[in-house]
């Protein structure tokens, strides 16, 4: 109970932060530390982590583990970019990597930090208010916004902001539900959960289907309250997740089927992040149930192709019980090695665990504050 009291109260904080631009706070060095002997593993050369940092800190920060040398670069984003004085901004919520960009965002600096994938160094800022989630197509970043203030109560619809990764300039917006989170795409559609996290504990509970053509939101459907995940898979329908409202109705995690409009499979528990690779999907859940104040962590990897199997540990050995807090899962697309990061105590550095396919740790490093999100360099 002391660590979920010690959870609201930095939501709370977050929730009730000034946020609107990146601050004059002090800037952390870069430092280097070796972790693993050097390897090749195909085409990928490395990854980039994005740290969360602690809200209204100023603290988001990059680090970069390279396969070829297995030095884990921890904040880069300072040293390779010095006329950016102000550092990365305030909360990094993802991350990801289209062509030859990488686009880092950071939630309460309401921007888009777009950045060189070689290199990191920065190309542009792009103003999003409130900024969430990222997907790209055909071109075209996308990202949701709550597009109002960070204000628990704020009843301000979200929206989709399409951007042209050549231009950097946003070109269209659509209105969604309250407090878009992710999105996921196929073919001509894409699909919106919206969580209506600001309005606890009336939570949105409807996905928005999107036409890519005309940006326009053809309909709504109802699912469950407060969703936060959403991916596409290999069968083209849709894995999701919700967080419940943590009183009467519990976390969830479950496949739709857009060609129905239906439900396909309610796996009847929680998840609150996941990673996919092929038909396998991997994650954790964190489930809190205020009604009796327990919390449950676990973890677990499933096949999406074929969902009534039972599903199988996804790490084998006891270091799981170190994972303080669970906030970020990736998995390399080519040899099945995982990642999770533990944010800890949410106010100091946190932990990078990597993992053998089997499930064994391989080696872990210390991350910066909350690592958030991972993102795969290719050679």
């Amino acid at each position: 109970m002391k660590r979920h009291l010690t959870r609201i109260a930095l939501c709370l904080s977050w929730m009730l932060a000034v946020c609107s631009c990146r601050t004059d706070e002090p800037l952390i060095p870069q430092e280097d530390i070796p972790v693993v002997e050097p390897s090749v593993i195909g085409t990928i050369q490395g990854f980039y982590l994005l740290n969360q940092g602690n809200m209204g800190s100023n603290k988001a920060t990059l680090d970069y583990f390279d396969y070829e040398t297995g030095v884990y670069s921890r904040n880069i984003f300072t040293t390779r970019n010095p006329e950016v004085t102000m550092g990365l901004g305030d909360v990094g919520n993802d991350l990801k990597i289209y062509g030859d960009k990488l686009y880092a965002v950071i939630n309460c600096s309401n921007l888009i930090e777009v950045m060189n994938a070689a290199t990191a160094t920065h190309i542009k800022a792009i103003e999003i208010p409130n900024c969430r989630y990222l997907a790209f197509a055909d071109g075209k970043a996308y990202v949701t916004s709550y597009a109002g203030p960070v204000q628990i109560g704020n009843k301000t619809l979200g929206y989709v902001a399409e951007i042209d990764t050549t231009t950097l300039s946003v070109t269209r917006t659509c209105v969604v539900g309250y407090n878009p989170e992710e999105m996921a795409i196929i073919g001509e559609k894409m699909y919106v959960v919206n969580s209506g996290g600001y309005l606890v504990p009336d939570y949105d509970n409807t996905l928005s289907v999107i036409d890519l053509r005309t940006f326009t939101e053809e309909k709504k459907i109802e699912l469950t309250p407060n969703m936060k995940c959403i991916r596409a898979t290999v069968q083209n329908q849709l894995i999701i997740t919700s967080r419940g409202n943590y009183n009467d109705v519990g976390s969830d995690c479950f496949l739709f089927d857009p060609e129905t409009e239906s439900l396909a499979y309610d796996f009847g528990w929680g998840a609150s992040n996941l990673a996919l690779q092929g038909d396998n999907c991997l994650l954790y859940a964190w489930e809190y149930d205020a009604r009796t104040g327990d919390e449950t962590v676990s973890y677990r990897k499933i096949k999406t192709s074929n969902p009534t199997a039972t599903s199988t540990p996804l790490i084998t050995d006891d270091i799981a019980s170190q994972i303080a807090v669970p906030y970020c899962i990736a998995v390399n697309p080519e040899n099945k090695e995982f990642m999770i990061g533990d944010a800890a105590d949410y106010v100091s550095p946190g932990t990078l665990y990597y993992f053998n396919a089997d499930g064994t740790l391989k080696w872990k490093v210390t991350t910066g504050d909350i690592p958030a999100a991972i993102a795969f360099k290719y050679k």
